[in-house]
């Protein structure tokens, strides 16, 4: 059984030999300090991918009409082409990779309450939108089908454009406000995305489209891609999408100029592909770094034993027990890395932790942290604790093994020949 006189022991064995116990340490301290310097960097530009995609699904299209450049079937070029309600219901009956759609059109109108006006922008959206592009609502509710279907004059406002036009104590939930010449009610405040200098407000596509564009044009059209996760399926996708774009307004399918279309899903994968990159290439350095530590460890431990050999003779004379000298190393080696690996993640934690507070307090005082574009290379440079901790473990036992085989050794040699030894 291992005794209080057995740790004083090992204190003063500690003592008297300070700078191989401060090698010792400072080479699991530096090896689990630095794995997780580099881990929580390789977090934070994971962090800041995920964190500039956070308002949009993964694959999510946009699309919009332009004008032909070719001549096709007696049509002359520069014909403008108008998406319309048929397009919206055909991409959803020809495509069963849409999942999410919306149209989405743009007006800028004047909105008022009483006394307070003000110019913004206006879209008219489907109830889909609200998933497609992460809006999150902040009171009330946004855009509803009964919305859609009943042509309803109501609307969803962001947190400024209420503030602006209820500067009293009235909650704007419920209040009508009068966009352009008719009165629209108030149903949801919803929290602005991207710290837009200008964020709009919300009607429902129907009734936007009746207001402003004749009942019939589409300006955008957006929508999420579901069973999509290559390159080559995407741009399959946009072939098929396109050939059968061309087929409805009649012009040429080779003619890439009547619809434009973005799909955040190639950069996504793009930056994906580098996510994936970064972590692999951290996890290498930060294994290596592990190893490293690991090594030093190992090679101060061993030459520990080998100076300690004539003493381990001396205890053998004396009737210490092979075990009882064994299990001195091992508490000793146990000691001396769980202190230092305790101290280097701390450390580590710590400065991650004190850079992730300093940049959180860098965005809030710039009202967001990334001006109107409000992206980020770098989020939340923060490393897990159980990664922490599973990397002090490795490391103390490393040091333990590091101790034991050594001192497994030493200690089957004689009493006579371990005092023999220079």
């Amino acid at each position: 059984m291992f005794e209080f006189d057995n740790l004083h022991e090992i204190w003063s064995t500690v003592k008297k030999n300070k700078l191989r116990t401060f090698l010792t340490g400072f080479a699991i301290a530096w090896g689990i300090f630095m794995l997780i310097i580099l881990l929580a960097s390789g977090n934070g530009l994971r962090n800041g991918i995920a964190y500039n995609f956070r308002y949009m699904a993964d694959n999510t299209v946009y699309c919009w009409s332009r004008y032909t450049t070719k001549p096709y079937r007696g049509f002359q070029p520069d014909r403008q082409i108008e998406f319309t309600e048929k397009d919206l219901l055909a991409i959803k009956r020809e495509h069963p990779e849409v999942d999410l759609i919306s149209g989405r059109n743009f007006r800028n109108d004047t909105l008022t309450y009483n006394r307070e006006y003000l110019i913004g922008g206006v879209q008219a959206v489907h109830s889909d939108y609200a998933s497609i592009l992460y809006t999150p609502i902040l009171s009330g509710r946004f855009i509803n089908e009964l919305d859609i279907m009943e042509r309803r004059k109501v609307i969803v406002l962001p947190p400024r454009t209420a503030e602006i036009l209820f500067r009293d104590s009235v909650k704007p939930l419920g209040q009508f406000v009068k966009l352009g010449s008719l009165m629209f009610q108030i149903v949801g405040i919803y929290e602005e995305q991207n710290n837009n200098d200008s964020p709009p407000a919300f009607i429902p596509f129907t009734t936007g489209q009746s207001l402003y564009d004749g009942g019939h044009r589409i300006h955008e059209l957006v929508f999420t891609l579901k069973g999509i996760n290559t390159e080559a399926e995407s741009e399959a996708f946009e072939a098929r999408f396109r050939e059968r774009m061309a087929r409805r307004h009649q012009f040429d399918p080779t003619d890439m100029n009547p619809v434009g279309m973005y799909n955040s899903g190639n950069e996504f994968r793009m930056w994906q592909g580098m996510n994936n990159g970064i972590a692999l290439f951290v996890w290498i350095i930060g294994i290596g770094t592990l190893m490293a530590g690991i090594v030093g460890v190992s090679n101060i431990m061993l030459i520990s034993v080998r100076e300690r050999t004539k003493e381990f003779g001396i205890r053998k004379a004396i009737g210490a027990k092979p075990s009882s000298i064994l299990r001195l190393i091992i508490v000793e080696s146990i000691l001396v890395t769980a202190v230092f690996g305790y101290f280097g993640m701390v450390s580590g934690i710590g400065l991650t932790e004190l850079i992730n507070y300093v940049m959180e307090m860098s965005a809030a005082a710039s009202g967001g942290g990334g001006g109107t574009e409000d992206t980020t290379v770098f989020h939340n440079p923060t490393v897990d604790m159980g990664t922490a901790l599973a990397a002090t473990g490795v490391l103390i036992v490393a040091g333990v093994l590091a101790g034991y085989f050594p001192a497994r050794k030493a200690v089957k040699i004689s009493a006579v020949e371990a005092m023999r030894m220079e």
